[in-house]
């Protein structure tokens, strides 16, 4: 099976919704658990895609978490390859900061369900092929980032403009589409002090979960299959 090396930043955001997807094209992911120090590879060791989690420190943390900074070099050298590499919340921060954009605090934190709405430019782009032009995904950022020069804006939300991009094989999205039910409770448990901070219910996430996830759970594995295919078709030529 083609490998794909998965960089993980916190114990319960991991591949999720995506694991099984990838498996069933034939992809085999290698998770290198950075938060626990096991060393960021130099280089992308015959992976054919890169995915970046999210992860609760900031790209400007780098002094705090000097991991970082190797994954942005290999960010970097999976585009010059030119395979594919997505990232999700930390993960598309990372990305958009390794293509020149801006990354900063928000002017607030987008902690919980609201909707998603895809661009006109998204009717175009296949990774987003076959699915509603809005959706209600799950969100847990406090940074946001500018679209980076040449790339294409594919969707927003009422807060926050930028919410999923693409460039050349990079693509980001800030909101998680890979959460299952016992990711969205870890978080919850995990962050519960930054949601106390907030004044915001865990217990209300957890309820809305019940709502929205079987929703996002569709446009995930659509987003996901679409995604996987560009890898295996990638990795093919």
């Amino acid at each position: 099976m083609s490998e794909v090396l998965v960089l993980k930043h916190s114990p319960c955001e991991d591949l999720g919704e995506l694991g099984p997807v990838l498996s069933s094209h034939g992809l085999s992911p290698r998770y290198v658990q950075s938060h626990l120090g096991e060393p960021v590879p130099a280089g992308m060791d015959g992976a054919v895609a890169l995915v970046v989690l999210g992860g609760p420190m900031g790209v400007y943390d780098s002094d705090r978490y000097p991991f970082l900074g190797d994954e942005m070099r290999l960010i970097e050298q999976a585009l010059e390859l030119e395979l594919p590499a997505l990232g999700v919340c930390l993960g598309s921060q990372l990305i958009a900061a390794v293509l020149g954009a801006e990354v900063r605090p928000g002017t607030a934190k987008e902690i919980g369900w609201y909707p998603v709405q895809l661009r006109d430019d998204s009717r175009a782009e296949p990774l987003w092929a076959g699915v509603t032009s809005e959706f209600y995904a799950f969100h847990w950022h406090g940074d946001i980032f500018e679209l980076p020069a040449g790339a294409t804006l594919l969707a927003s939300s009422q807060l926050t403009a930028c919410q999923s991009f693409r460039l050349g094989t990079a693509c980001a999205c800030l909101f998680h589409m890979e959460v299952t039910g016992k990711i969205v409770q870890e978080m919850v448990d995990l962050f519960a002090d930054e949601l106390a901070q907030e004044r915001l219910d865990g217990r209300r996430i957890l309820d809305q979960a019940v709502q929205f996830l079987p929703g996002l759970s569709q446009v995930g594995g659509t987003f996901f299959g679409n995604w996987a295919r560009l890898v295996v078709t990638s990795s093919a030529g």
